[in-house]
C-alpha cells in the first residue's frame, strides 16, 4: 500500500499525539547527597598531600583580607591550590577514584531522595541534575549509583598553566542559563535544599524544598511569594 506525498508516518503521529513528558529537576549536593562532594573532594586532597597544605601558607593573608566581603573567592583560591599542578586527565582520573570512594558509603546517599528520583523516571518524566558540584565528580557518582543515563548540567573546570582551574559555576542564575542553552526553558518540579536555588524554584509549578528547618522554609516562601512543597527525606 502506497503512503501519500505529505503523509505523516504512523509512528510520528502517534507520537505527535502523545505528551510531553514532564521535565523535573533534582540539585546534588544536599539533596541526593548529604554534603557537598567536590568540597569533600577538595579536603582529601590537602589531607593526602603536606606539600598542598604549605602552599596555602603564602595565600593566607589573601584568604583572610577576601574573607569578609567574599566567601566564594577565598573558597576558589583554596581550590587552585588543592587542583595546583593537575592536568585535566590526572584530574578526571582523581574525580572518578573519588566517585568510587563516595559511592561505597552508601550512608552519605539520601536514599529517599534517590527513590523519589527512580520514581520520576518509572514514571516517565525527564528527570534532570542540575548542580554546582563538579562535572566529572558528579556524573562518576551517578554512573555508579546507575543513574548514567539522567542527565546532567553542572559546574565545569577548566584548563590552566598551573592546572585545572575554577570554569562556569552552575549556581544560583546560571542554572537557568544552562538550562536554556540545554534546550530546557520549561519544567514541573524542582527539588533543591538551598536557597540559591531560587531562580530555578519560581519558574517550577511545584517547588520542594528538601530538609528544610523552619527558618529556611520561611525564607524560602517569602522568596517564592508562595507556600513551598516540603519534604523530610533520609
Amino acid at each position: 500500500m502506497s503512503m501519500q506525498t505529505g503523509d505523516a508516518p504512523p509512528s510520528a503521529t502517534a507520537d505527535a499525539g502523545l505528551p510531553a513528558p514532564r521535565v523535573v529537576l533534582f540539585d546534588f549536593d544536599g539533596v541526593l547527597l548529604h554534603g557537598d562532594a567536590f568540597g569533600l573532594f577538595i579536603r582529601s586532597r590537602y589531607r593526602r598531600s603536606w606539600w598542598r597544605r604549605l602552599l596555602v601558607l603564602p595565600c593566607l593573608p589573601w584568604l583572610l583580607l577576601v574573607l569578609p566581603f567574599s566567601r566564594r573567592l577565598a573558597l576558589r583560591t583554596l581550590v587552585h591550590v588543592a587542583l595546583f599542578g593537575t592536568g585535566e586527565q590526572r584530574y578526571r582520573a582523581q574525580a572518578q577514584a573519588c566517585a568510587t570512594e563516595l559511592v561505597q558509603h552508601s550512608r552519605r546517599f539520601n536514599r529517599d531522595a534517590l527513590r523519589q528520583l527512580r520514581r520520576h523516571q518509572q514514571a516517565g518524566d525527564r528527570v534532570i541534575v542540575v548542580t554546582g558540584c563538579e562535572q566529572a565528580l558528579v556524573g562518576g557518582i551517578l554512573g555508579q549509583l546507575g543513574l548514567g543515563d539522567v542527565e546532567l548540567l553542572a559546574s565545569r573546570l577548566r584548563p590552566g598553566w598551573s592546572g585545572m582551574r575554577t570554569g562556569f559555576h552552575n549556581i544560583g542564575a546560571n542554572k537557568l542559563k544552562a538550562l536554556a542553552a540545554h534546550g530546557v526553558r520549561a519544567w514541573q518540579v524542582a527539588y533543591t535544599d538551598s536557597l540559591m536555588d531560587v531562580p530555578m524554584l519560581k519558574p517550577a509549578a511545584e517547588p520542594v524544598l528538601v530538609n528544610g528547618t523552619p527558618k529556611l522554609c520561611k525564607k524560602m516562601d517569602a522568596a517564592l511569594g508562595r507556600v513551598v512543597g516540603r519534604v523530610e527525606w533520609q
